[in-house]
């Protein structure tokens, strides 16, 4: 729970990708953003980063910071940048995490010398509470949550300072929009936060909804952000036919982004399109086999369950026994055995193997569900409804 409301509350505080950049100031020539060229040149590199081809990213990002090496751009694109190749598995321990912070640091530094030099500089406001929303997006991640509350404060600080301006609209819109659909969706859904809630402003959930689809229809540095925050959106408010037009969306612009391809299948197998999502699921597979970049376990496991459970749909046990083992196997490494994947697996291969009458199978697996659930969870109780039936079974055969 600490973890998501670190996540939510300040994700409106977080300026992901190249944010806040565009439009047009009272004084053009005030603000590197302005330059229309260079918003070409980062509009290239920009999309490289999405599509997960960093080396071609950051080759402009470096020809920025050869220019402008006393401006906080280029550092924060590098952040970004780093940001977006953990993005497959956040929770993994990686030296680019380290690598990340630095690169926040040093646009952190940049610039507040830019605001000490001019108070008033927007520019400089909106990199600072990117900056720090993204480093406390990243501690909460990791569940460092003294230091992840630090940067919250400081990213909320900047915003305040910048509310109101409307120099980079609508691109500021979009951290309105999160706060104001998480901060009430965290009180729907967890009433026993509410005490700690108190201290931020109540949002409003429809608003929010609202103004993240202006900005993804609208923005032009925020605009992919926006769709991947609505796109969670969507599914939280179980609209999965929009979640999937805006999935199909991103992963047509950016096929080789592995989290997009991972969000399509995953909405494909929602929306009961089992043809498609088959072929996706085994391209990720392929994906991973082959060591295509940012194509891990955690895809990997989202994948083999899609296909087992399809098999399953199918009446295809052959292919689905084996396909819901592979999913535990991820499940165990990922330390995700409490997750509804590894959970709905243990399940249905009990459930086959009662049917089978392979009782000694289905026990360690309905002891893991029990274990991994609460008691009044449905699984638990399902669970607990077929150890009865083996001892039955068992009675049965001794008798």
């Amino acid at each position: 729970m600490k973890k998501l409301i670190f996540n939510a509350l300040w994700a409106g505080l977080v300026c992901s990708g190249p944010v806040l950049l565009a439009a047009s100031p009272k004084d053009t020539a005030k603000y590197l953003l302005n330059d229309f060229v260079l918003q070409l040149e980062i509009t290239d590199a920009v999309n490289h980063m999405y599509n997960f081809n960093f080396h071609k990213a950051e080759v402009a990002f470096n020809w920025l910071r050869y220019n402008h090496p006393e401006h906080p751009l280029p550092y924060f694109l590098y952040g970004v940048s780093t940001w977006w190749q953990m993005m497959p598995n956040l929770e993994k321990d990686s030296p680019l995490g380290d690598e990340f912070l630095t690169y926040m640091d040093m646009a952190v530094a940049k610039a507040k010398t830019l605001l000490k030099e001019d108070e008033h500089n927007a520019e400089a406001k909106f990199f600072l509470a990117g900056a720090y929303g993204f480093k406390g997006r990243y501690h909460s991640e990791k569940r460092n949550w003294v230091k992840a509350a630090n940067a919250g404060r400081l990213a909320l600080k900047y915003l305040k300072l910048s509310k109101g301006d409307q120099t980079f609209s609508p691109e500021t819109q979009f951290g309105d929009a999160l706060f104001n659909y998480y901060s009430i969706w965290i009180r729907e859904h967890y009433p026993i936060l509410r005490p700690i809630l108190m201290f931020f402003p109540r949002g409003d959930k429809e608003l929010g909804t609202q103004q993240m689809e202006q900005v993804a229809a609208n923005a032009f540095y925020t605009r992919i952000e926006a769709i991947y925050f609505l796109m969670r959106m969507k599914v939280e408010q179980e609209d999965d036919e929009e979640a999937l037009r805006l999935a199909t969306y991103v992963h047509h612009q950016y096929p080789d982004n592995p989290y997009f391809h991972r969000f399509y299948t995953r909405m494909l197998y929602a929306t009961g399109q089992f043809v498609k999502a088959e072929e996706e699921s085994l391209k990720i597979l392929q994906y991973l086999e082959s060591g295509k970049p940012g194509y891990e376990a955690v895809s990997a496991r989202n994948a083999t369950f899609f296909l087992a459970h399809i098999h399953k749909i199918r009446g295809n046990w052959q292919q689905a026994e084996p396909l819901y083992k592979q999913v535990l196997v991820y499940s165990k490494a990922l330390k995700k055995e409490k997750s509804g994947y590894s959970i709905f697996a243990a399940l249905q291969l009990s459930e086959y193997y009662l049917a089978q009458k392979r009782d000694d199978e289905a026990v360690p697996l309905l002891k893991m569900v029990r274990t991994h659930t609460k008691r009044r969870n449905p699984n638990n109780k399902r669970a607990r409804t077929l150890q009865k039936q083996i001892r039955r079974n068992r009675r049965r055969n001794k008798s």
